[in-house]
């Protein structure tokens, strides 16, 4: 296995900012990942896992330990019924490749997810979610290395504390698991209605009545491009920011001020508010600030048009949150990890 020295981290991921990796190596086996624990465990390097980079940020200063690829590859039928399909599918796969096998086997659970980038043991770090589906309603188990006890371990879907874009792994235990592969569960039947707003309105628009997952993976393609800058031509990490979760209270504060005020009932006191709504109400639209345009299609995307390092992403950041905060008097929070 190489690893390599003084590797720019900026080249591996969408938003092209940070520093270098003191060292970068590539696990292609579960044994890589192990391998590599052993071997930094003396020198005290910490390790950091990379997927595809897309829902990471890096500091100026980089990373002074080790950064792992995972590679990992593997798209395994586990379990085949007339019902529903179980697949063991590899950490290191392409997430959206993923997807548009499943759906061109007919299978219903993930094509809302079509279009995310990244990989396949990146999607339960944050419990990937769009147009009414989450990776956590597909996912019964989880392959993983244990770090704090050398050994690799089965965690169940109950076990990962999955909850809105979260997880135990970017929670209480960040950096104590690394993802191997994972299985899901899909089903062999269509999609029912009702669907998310944003997928309604596609389908009355052009008529569609036939509901399947391509349909479903169709559509949510040609959503996310219009709205959605290209990470290759533009660089983002996609949405930047989560949406708001806030309370009844606050809910029914803000409604006399602004009647118009979307939000989705969670079920339990809680409400969603867009964020991207929330950003564009109070006047950031297509702002650009210390170097990054608030995207005029989707408020919640970041753009790099001229940033030089780190330090101008967050001034940007802290201004829209500070922005949303004195307007609303609601916190928003990033979405991306960030290499520490």
């Amino acid at each position: 296995m190489d690893i390599r020295t003084d590797i720019p981290l900026k080249s591996y991921t969408t938003m092209k900012l940070g520093g270098p990796a003191r060292f970068m190596g590539e696990a292609q086996t579960p044994q890589d990942i192990a391998t590599i624990y052993h071997n930094a465990r003396p020198k005290n390097l910490p390790i950091f896992i990379l997927g595809g980079g897309s829902n990471l940020i890096v500091r100026d200063e980089g990373y002074p330990g080790i950064v792992v690829r995972n590679l990992i590859k593997g798209f395994t039928v586990i379990e085949d019924t007339p019902q529903y399909t179980t697949f063991e599918i590899g950490a290191g796969e392409n997430w959206d490749e993923t997807v548009k096998r499943t759906v061109e086997l007919h299978l219903t659970g993930i094509e809302a997810l079509s279009a995310i980038p990244g990989t396949v043991g990146a999607a339960p770090v944050q419990n990937i979610g769009a147009y009414g589906q989450e990776v956590a309603d597909s996912l019964i188990s989880l392959q993983a290395y244990d770090s704090q006890e050398d050994r690799f371990v089965v965690l169940q879907n109950i076990d990962c504390g999955f909850s809105y874009r979260h997880s135990i792994f970017r929670g209480e235990a960040e950096g104590r698991y690394v993802i191997t592969s994972v299985q899901l569960k899909l089903w062999k039947a269509n999609p029912t209605p009702p669907f998310y707003k944003a997928l309604e309105e596609y389908f009355a628009l052009y008529s569609i009545t036939l509901f399947t997952p391509e349909a479903i993976r169709d559509a949510v393609i040609q959503i996310r491009k219009d709205k959605l800058p290209d990470p290759t031509l533009q660089p983002n990490t996609g949405s930047f920011f989560k949406n708001a979760i806030i309370e009844k209270w606050q809910l029914e504060d803000l409604k006399p001020t602004y009647e118009d005020i979307p939000f989705y009932d969670l079920g339990n006191g809680t409400y969603k508010i867009p964020t991207g709504w929330l950003i564009e109400r109070a006047g950031l639209k297509g702002k650009l600030l210390h170097g990054m345009r608030v995207h005029d299609k989707n408020c919640l995307v970041l753009i790099n048009e001229a940033a030089t390092g780190y330090s101008d992403l967050a001034a940007a950041r802290d201004e829209i949150i500070a922005t949303v905060r004195d307007t609303f008097r609601i916190m928003i929070e990033q979405e991306p990890l960030e290499i520490q």
